[in-house]
């Protein structure tokens, strides 16, 4: 009978125990699950977090390829733009350089005609007596030779027809004109104020200054052609009358100087507008 208590004594200490062991490793598992479950629940966060911390950085890098593709557009546009205006700065510098060779050539041309001008002038001076210089003045003003003859050597007084006395004179000026074929010759009068003496009879049909002056210098032009050959194609008469003045006519020594026939001696005009006109041909 003791041996049987003592059995059943033994087996229920041992299924309390038992009990007590199951309860004990039953929290442990709970503690456990809680355990992972917020670890579980924490990883989720973090990986949450991730993926969005991925799509922020997949959008920054979208933009930032579009940002690059707009850089190299704009880079290329940019290089473009530079070859162009390379090419444009390119033609302003031959544009320039012709414009400089052309500038040389005029130059060249202006000084090849001053040269010309002053062996014109000076062959002429020299040609002249030093009676004649004294009613005679030669000058050369912007490419142009001046003859200025005063009246009194030229005219009969009162008169537009020749004298004797200025045919010397004009020989020497026809032979100049001869000698530069290349030049064409204007024949000018002038006058003074002073109004012309319609009664007078060298003076008949002679309305005013003009008509003076005109026939002066057709006088002249005929005289050279006629007594001397020159071609007439290279002359031509024009009258300026009174309207023309190097001087003052309150004094009779101003008269005097307006009382003049000019003998313009230029560059054929044809010819000059073709030297001005035609740039010089590039080198090659």
């Amino acid at each position: 009978m003791k041996k049987n208590v003592f059995l059943l004594t033994m087996v229920a200490g041992t299924l309390l125990m038992s009990g007590c062991a199951s309860k004990k490793d039953l929290e442990n598992c709970q503690n456990e699950n809680r355990e992972l479950t917020e670890n579980y629940q924490n990883v989720k966060e973090q990986l949450a977090a991730s993926k969005a911390r991925v799509a922020s950085l997949e959008d920054q890098l979208a933009q930032q390829k579009r940002n690059a593709a707009a850089l190299q557009r704009s880079l290329d546009k940019s290089l473009s733009n530079a070859n162009a205006n390379n090419v444009n700065i390119s033609k302003l510098v031959d544009q320039i350089n012709e414009s400089n060779q052309y500038i040389r050539h005029l130059v060249e041309v202006k000084s090849k005609s001053d040269s010309l001008n002053m062996v014109l002038t000076n062959n002429l001076t020299r040609s002249l007596s030093r009676e004649e210089m004294k009613e005679v003045d030669v000058r050369v003003l912007k490419g142009v030779v001046y003859i200025s003859l005063a009246d009194n050597m030229l005219y009969k007084s009162g008169s537009y027809e020749i004298n004797d006395r200025a045919e010397e004179t004009l020989r020497k000026i026809a032979k100049i004109i001869m000698d530069y074929k290349d030049y064409d010759v204007l024949i000018e009068g002038n006058t003074d104020n002073v109004p012309v003496n319609t009664a007078a009879p060298s003076m008949k049909n002679i309305r005013n200054n003009w008509d003076l002056s005109a026939l002066r210098a057709s006088s002249v032009v005929q005289y050279l052609q006629d007594r001397f050959g020159v071609a007439p194609k290279r002359l031509t008469a024009g009258g300026r009358g009174e309207y023309n003045p190097v001087a003052s006519n309150n004094t009779e020594v101003g008269k005097q100087r307006n009382r003049r026939t000019q003998i313009i001696i230029t560059p054929k005009l044809d010819q000059f507008m073709d030297l001005i006109d035609k740039a010089p041909e590039e080198k090659k």
